[in-house]
Parts: C-alpha cells; structure tokens; sequence
C-alpha cells in the first residue's frame, strides 16, 4: 500500500473506489480502533509519538488510550525485544484507505523498515476494526486477522474500549476470558508508564 499523503491525486486505477469511499463517510464520523506497537528504541516515546500524530491529523477525534501492555514478539525471528503494544479508539470522517495510508505514513516518520516479515520493528500502527466496514482485500483486512487470537490485541482493546466487539467474532472481554484473561500468553500490563491524549 502507497505511504504516500492521502491529501494527493489518487492514481487513476482506485479514483472510483476512493470517492465511493470518501462519499460514505463525509458526512458521519465513525469508530475506528487501531493497535501500536513498538519493540526498537525507545519504545514507549514512540508509542507515543504515534498518538500525538493521530491526533494531529485532520478529520479524526481520539476517544481513548489504552494502558502500555509488554508482551513478547510473537512469530518471526528468534530473540526479539520485548514489544509495547497499545490500543487507541478514535472517532473519524476518514474513509478506511486514507487512514490505513495515515498510519503506514508515521510508521514510516519513526523508520519502520519492512525487510523481515514478523521481525522487529520501531512501529506498527494497525486498524484492527473499522465501523460498519469489513474488507477482504489483502491490503486492508477488516477486522485485523488474528485480532481475536491475540491477547496482547485483545487486553489493551478492552482496556480502551470494554464494550467493544470483534466483527464477525463476538466480544473482546469474551474473547480475550476465553484465552485465559488479561495476562494470557504471557501480555503485562505496565503500571509505571502510560500514554497520554495530547491537549
């Protein structure tokens, strides 16, 4: 997917798709949860770094922060730094694609580099679910896939948001009881650090 500013002319091949997009949700705001992580660098200044971009961008509102919770990488190389994962709610008139290319665009402000699939990274910013959209297109997959396999997905998303729903899979508190609760597979809940809505 383009990292490129969803402020520019769109190539002419997804012109359509994307003032469909855009027509469906000019004029109503919509949920939208996205998870962070971060296991290089200073983990949680880039974590928050990454909230104080969102809620500099232009048509999306921050409704609520997660708790940093500190789990291991899960998949790819052997021996990767612990990550720090949390889980922000916002409320948004961008249409899915603009805002998948908004956080591909600050993952790369903090240099992720895409070389080794699952291998560590300064920043993942990933829509784990997108109000009244689901979406079987490989470059936006809605909801995430595994979201709700994942506890270090699912504790920090409870966290942000205990009503919340998994599409297609039931509730997170459900969900997340069924693996074992809010520090299965290994997920902690760091009570010395958090992140903060900017003012």
């Amino acid at each position: 997917m383009s990292t490129t500013d969803p402020t520019a002319a769109p190539t002419t091949f997804d012109l359509e798709e994307r003032v469909d997009s855009a027509d469906s949700t000019l004029h109503s705001q919509r949920c939208a949860v996205i998870a962070l992580g971060s296991n290089l660098g200073n983990r949680l200044d880039t974590l928050q770094g990454a909230v104080d971009a969102l809620a500099d961008t232009p048509g999306l509102r921050i409704k609520a922060v997660s708790a940093v919770y500190e789990t291991e990488a899960v998949g790819g190389p052997e021996e990767q730094p612990n990550y720090y994962n949390a889980v922000v709610v916002l409320r948004t008139s961008l249409p899915p694609r603009d805002l998948l290319e908004r956080g591909n665009a600050i993952e790369d402000a903090f240099g992720r580099a895409r070389t080794v699939r699952w291998g560590p990274r300064t920043l993942d910013v990933d829509i784990l679910a997108y109000e009244g959209v689901t979406s079987d297109d490989p470059q936006l997959l809605l909801p995430h896939p595994r979201s709700h396999e994942r506890a270090f997905v699912l504790a920090p998303w409870l966290d942000a948001q205990p009503e919340a729903e998994v599409p297609g899979h039931g509730r997170v508190a459900t969900l997340l009881q069924d693996l074992g609760g809010a520090d299965a597979q290994g997920v902690r809940r760091r009570e010395d650090i958090r992140l903060t809505l900017p003012e």
